[in-house]
């Protein structure tokens, strides 16, 4: 008898505590609609968000950060419903969240130094003895200090985002593509900065990147949106067990005819043959042991779901 799997994984995260709770959440736009979204951040986590360009990952951000009013659902913060909340209690509940965007949006003619007295104008827990530790191992200080916004490469830029926002002591992070455009060596000191800002256990971070392989080294969980809606959650190490099946048509009827696959297959045609998406590669290898099946890439099931066609 063949041991079904299911098409597509959802994460479940018990009753783990969370710092970010998306429940149904819908913005409308002409053309566009955040369609009932759902994620969770658990405490001490890094959740990363993929989808194509205009998916929805900005707006859900946008939509969580509170710079867009949404529709419908609801967003709580450290177990609290911002909907329920006063103004005071608010902005309190919004002081133990920091952003970093994708790109520098400090004013150009404001030096590095600046900038950081600005942050400890507007956050009570700025510590400057993190930040200058943050901006010393990153070459901002002492080199920098003086530098513009204007005169910033992308990189030092980036950097100049984290140290200020990661010594807010915020609980939690929300960064929007912040290794995009920087170099390998300059994301590796990002991610490298982001790990340990983690290794606190009351830290936790929801990161929107294109560059899956970065997501690969620091996510715990993986949320796909694709068209507004997500369409996969899972834990990291589930992308692990995935394959991508290489097969002929008639192999690919025989696995669709067996019924493996439970609910529906992403299939994915080609001149001669098909890539379908397989979630237990085990368990597809002991059944099928004469097909080809590689493990997949974060990458590989991103294109299997986007270009893929539903059987």
């Amino acid at each position: 008898m063949i041991s079904k799997t299911p098409a597509l994984p959802f994460m479940d995260i018990g009753d783990e505590p969370c710092d970010l709770h998306v429940s149904s959440v819908t913005k409308h736009y002409d053309g566009f609609t955040l369609n009932s979204v759902s994620l969770d951040v658990p405490r001490g986590s890094v959740v990363g968000l993929i989808g194509q360009n205009g998916a929805g990952k900005t707006t859900l951000m946008k939509s969580i950060l509170g710079t867009v009013h949404i529709d419908g659902g609801s967003i709580e913060l450290f177990g609290r419903n911002v909907a329920s909340l006063s103004q005071n209690e608010l902005v309190e509940l919004r002081n133990r969240l920091c952003f970093v965007g994708a790109v520098t949006a400090y004013p150009n003619v404001m030096t590095v130094t600046e900038v950081a007295h600005m942050y400890q104008f507007a956050f009570r827990s700025f510590d400057q003895a993190a930040y200058e530790q943050f901006a010393t191992r990153m070459g901002l200080l002492p080199s920098s200090a003086g530098k513009k916004v204007k005169d910033l490469s992308r990189g030092m830029g980036m950097k100049l985002q984290l140290a200020c926002t990661l010594a807010c002591g915020a609980d939690l992070a929300i960064l929007d593509e912040p290794t995009a455009g920087l170099d390998p060596i300059v994301r590796e000191e990002v991610l490298d900065i982001l790990r340990e800002w983690m290794e606190d256990d009351r830290h936790s971070a929801l990161i929107s990147s294109h560059i899956t392989t970065d997501l690969e080294k620091i996510a715990d969980y993986l949320v796909f949106i694709e068209n507004g809606q997500v369409i996969m959650s899972c834990e990291r190490d589930a992308i692990d067990m995935m394959g991508i099946a290489h097969l002929r048509s008639a192999e690919l009827e025989r696995v669709l005819a067996d019924g493996l696959i439970a609910d529906r297959a992403y299939v994915l045609r080609h001149d001669l043959s098909y890539d379908m998406l397989v979630t237990n590669r085990a368990a597809f290898l002991r059944t099928y042991p004469d097909y080809v099946c590689d493990r997949a890439s974060i990458d590989d099931v991103m294109v299997l779901l986007v270009k893929g066609e539903v059987r």
